[in-house]
């Protein structure tokens, strides 16, 4: 990676970005470190879960790394503790299983993406970059007006979001998707532009992330109210003013 893509990733006192990577077979932890390390990131790894609780509270990472199957506590248990101490750190889920409901687990538990073993380290990376650019602009966004679709309203600035009074709270990444359809109302966005918008990799097979976080959006934005985001059949989703 050139120096120019590598100082993009430094955190804003110039420093590198840090990466706790938390996987309890050594193989894998040292290859996703070496690879992170590549990419000229501070890293450090758990081979547990309280151990990666540990050092999430001293080493304070820009991103995680972190397996569902851990010898001790799972990973949802794990990511429950960070974010406890670290509210907005964005958290990348590990898992050897591919059913649905596991990554539905991994989501609802708060997670901000999943990969599924086995999977390639550039496909993490990628992740991870994608994870630590749309962080960054969920809290570097200065100065811009807040959007307004009919009677809801975001703040780029504060992350409040309102829907006829009542404020709604949102993860980093569902604040992200919700700016995205704010900023092309009335317009159908397919899967394929959300996933290159919000999540930063290239459309592939990677449709049910989207699918999923639609849905709990939905059940944010929409519950008990006249529905605003809409599923266009064949051609992705639209969000509109009620009424």
């Amino acid at each position: 990676m050139n120096a120019a893509v590598r100082a993009e990733l430094r955190r804003p006192d110039g420093s590198p970005v840090r990466a706790l990577v938390v996987d309890d077979e050594p193989t894998l932890a040292d290859l996703l470190s070496m690879a992170l390390r590549y990419e000229g990131w501070d890293v450090r790894s758990a081979g547990d879960g309280l151990a990666a609780v540990t050092s999430g509270r001293e080493f304070r990472p820009d991103v995680v790394v972190l397996d569902v199957m851990l010898p001790d506590i799972d990973g949802f248990e794990v990511l429950r503790r960070l974010r406890a101490d670290n509210p907005d750190v964005p958290v990348l889920f590990l898992t050897a299983r591919d059913a649905v409901e596991d990554r539905v687990a991994g989501i609802t538990a708060g997670g901000d993406d999943y990969v599924t073993k086995p999977f390639s380290l550039e496909e993490v990376v990628a992740r991870l970059r994608g994870l630590l650019r749309r962080a960054a602009v969920a809290t570097a966004v200065r100065g811009d007006a807040g959007l307004v679709v009919g009677d809801l309203t975001l703040d780029e600035d504060s992350h409040e979001v309102f829907r006829g009074g009542d404020q709604i709270d949102l993860t980093a990444t569902e604040f992200e998707l919700l700016r995205f359809l704010m900023r092309n109302p009335r317009r159908v966005l397919s899967k394929a532009q959300i996933l290159d918008r919000v999540w930063n990799y290239d459309f592939g097979g990677q449709s049910n992330i989207v699918e999923l976080y639609i849905s709990y959006l939905r059940k944010k934005i929409d519950a008990g109210r006249t529905p605003m985001i809409h599923t266009v059949r064949g051609a992705g989703y639209v969000l509109k003013p009620a009424g």
